[in-house]
């Protein structure tokens, strides 16, 4: 058995791909309803870190061009993400895929760190989050969605990567968009940011 005194940790401030939004090292949970613009959403923020734009209201500047990979489970490469990624002018140098046409891609996917160390990327997106639990997991059952987010966390504070995961709400209209999300309140305790449709908040 392992001890760890806190007083022998040293503290550290989150280091922010997007104040105070989306945090490097961090998951991030993005939901709204079909239709809102999510993917949308994100790819324009793929645009602007790929052509090192500043965020929006953001204080920097500057930044350096950064690689950005995205996995999609609902919408085909060729025919919709490329002129998408095009409309909203990004690098499409810098936008990487792992291949999914032998073996799918989960959350517990070891390519998903083997990809982010060899391209140094700086932020993942998986669009939507259902489709990249796995077939054995039910998204309802918290004591199957905590070791998957624990070990994705994992991921992403070894590499300094965001993680940013689209998922879809539920049809609770009038409910806090925290209650909202499809699945285990769990994936929302599990991650440090979300933004909502209609609010945004960072735990």
């Amino acid at each position: 058995m392992k001890l760890i005194k806190m007083n022998e940790v040293q503290a550290q401030k989150v280091s922010w791909l997007w104040y105070p939004y989306i945090p490097y090292g961090k998951i991030t949970l993005i939901q709204g309803d079909p239709g809102d613009g999510k993917t949308t959403f994100v790819l324009a923020i793929a645009a602007l870190l790929t052509n090192g734009k500043p965020m929006p209201e953001s204080e920097d500047t500057a930044a350096m061009p950064v690689t950005v990979i995205y996995q999609t489970a609902e919408d085909g490469l060729a025919d919709t993400i490329k002129p998408r990624l095009e409309e909203v002018s990004a690098d499409c140098s810098r936008v990487i895929v792992i291949d999914e046409s032998e073996q799918a891609l989960t959350l517990s996917d070891s390519r998903i760190e083997q990809a982010i160390i060899k391209t140094n990327a700086k932020l993942l997106i998986l669009d939507p989050l259902q489709a990249y639990l796995g077939n054995n997991v039910d998204m309802h059952r918290a004591n199957e969605i905590r070791p998957i987010f624990k070990a994705l966390a994992g991921v992403a504070e070894r590499t300094g990567c965001a993680i940013l995961i689209i998922g879809h709400m539920n049809k609770m209209n009038g409910a806090k968009g925290l209650y909202r999300g499809l699945g285990s309140i769990d994936i929302a305790a599990a991650v440090r940011s979300i933004l909502n449709e209609k609010e945004k908040k960072s735990s």
